[in-house]
């Protein structure tokens, strides 16, 4: 065998070298970035309500929404902003959403009262009513939110008030009297919110024991819708000027 013929034997061959895994940055898809926003607000609320504003501190909203201050900062400018989307979210978009059972009743009345205390009980959360004295007392902080506050819960609740007076008076002879023509039923949805839920929630506002408050709804609705209800049937009318 000649030298030529011999084969030298080839070093084995290598693996190449495993690439790192390339991990891409961006944002979150559309439900887990609402997941978060609704952890951290929710979070904010419940130590708000706790500390106070001046007490709250990020860091321990951070720890109770199970997130980063990196992650909060970047969705809220500060805890200013934070407290404001807090008290915008759960004042607000809880009227918006709120959805009335089926009316029980065989009468207007009846149907109207039903209504409004679903309402009330509804409307005079501990939580809610919590978060509204904390705005109110700090109004001197964020001289503008409880006004903007107002004015935008006000509108939503006459919204919503006139839809369910033109839903619950709609086969009713009563939907047929002037102060329900529709020029004239954003005043009278107003006129019957004041009446019905205005003085409880100003009670709610400034008694300690909302327990205390609760069983008395009922009876406050129904003396309310009779006296609304005879007003419109005796002549009645909402005048705006």
């Amino acid at each position: 065998m000649t030298a030529s013929t011999l084969k030298t034997p080839s070093a084995p061959k290598t693996k190449p070298a495993a690439r790192p895994t390339e991990v891409r940055a961006g944002r979150p898809p559309k439900e887990l970035a609402g997941e978060v926003d609704a952890r951290i607000l929710d979070a904010a609320r419940k130590i708000f309500l706790q500390r106070g504003f001046e007490g709250a501190s990020i860091d321990e909203i951070a720890d109770v929404a199970r997130s980063g201050k990196r992650t909060i900062y970047a969705r809220f400018r500060d805890k200013r902003a934070l407290f404001t989307e807090v008290v915008t979210r759960d004042i607000l978009s809880r009227i918006a959403e709120f959805k009335a059972d089926a009316p029980v009743g065989a009468t207007v009345e009846e149907r109207l009262t039903s209504v409004a205390s679903t309402l009330l009980h509804w409307g005079l959360d501990a939580d809610r009513i919590g978060l509204m004295r904390l705005a109110i007392a700090e109004a001197h902080r964020f001289p503008d939110l409880a006004a903007t506050v107002n004015r935008r819960a006000r509108a939503l609740a006459t919204e919503l008030g006139v839809h369910l007076l033109r839903e619950l008076t709609r086969s009713d002879e009563l939907g047929k009297l002037p102060a329900f023509a529709p020029d004239q039923l954003p005043t009278t949805a107003r006129l019957f919110l004041d009446i019905i839920a205005v003085p409880m929630l100003m009670r709610a506002l400034y008694e300690v024991d909302l327990k205390a408050l609760d069983p008395e709804i009922d009876a406050h609705v129904a003396r309310g819708v009779g006296f609304f209800v005879a007003a419109c049937r005796n002549g009645f009318r909402s005048e705006t000027d």
